[in-house]
């Protein structure tokens, strides 16, 4: 077993030991709310966003953004299971800011190994074969943060399954202080009719 597997199922023991009453948590969100957020490990949408277990739904990509299967998630938090308020949160110093699609692919074609990155960008130490394949990914990287908000609140907005009463907040988390910072023309297309 590795380093890491072990300390989660010690970490998972301790926690399902005080579980208590959880296992009575209804299904539905009790603030009847729904995050789209980055996969970045810096974020903690409990904590920036003043959640406890069951308060929320929590929808988690890289770069946050309003992919098909996001929006997906956020159909079924509405439709099944009644939140009705959505916040689409990006963040400061965006790995997703950091390579384009061309980039990640063409990584990808040479080596399946991590790449790294340096003061020239990108470059794969691997060995290959590689893979094709991210060629035809659509990766969603992000070239200024403000705008990968609005787009994406705009998206979702546009969506023919997105109720045109839900309204879709856009916010940026500040790595640097904690603190969400709204991008108002984000909300603005997010206004709920």
């Amino acid at each position: 077993m590795s380093q890491i597997l072990n300390e989660v199922l010690a970490a998972n023991e301790k926690y399902a030991s005080s579980f208590g009453d959880k296992s009575k948590l209804p299904t539905p969100p009790a603030r009847r709310f729904a995050v789209l957020t980055c996969m970045d490990a810096r974020l903690d949408p409990a904590k920036y966003a003043g959640l406890a277990e069951g308060d929320a739904h929590v929808i988690r990509n890289a770069g946050g953004r309003a992919t098909d299967d996001a929006i997906r998630s956020l159909v079924i938090s509405y439709k099944l299971l009644g939140t009705k308020e959505w916040f689409v949160i990006h963040h400061s110093d965006c790995g997703m800011l950091l390579f384009t699609d061309q980039v990640i692919s063409d990584l990808l074609e040479k080596s399946l190994e991590t790449a790294v990155i340096d003061k020239d960008g990108w470059h794969d130490v691997g060995h290959g074969p590689g893979s094709v394949h991210g060629h035809f990914i659509k990766w969603h990287t992000i070239s200024d943060e403000s705008k990968a908000v609005v787009e994406d609140v705009a998206r979702i907005r546009s969506h023919p399954l997105v109720p045109k009463n839900i309204p879709i907040y856009g916010y940026i988390y500040d790595v640097r202080t904690g603190k969400l910072v709204e991008v108002p023309a984000a909300t603005a297309a997010g206004h709920a009719a």
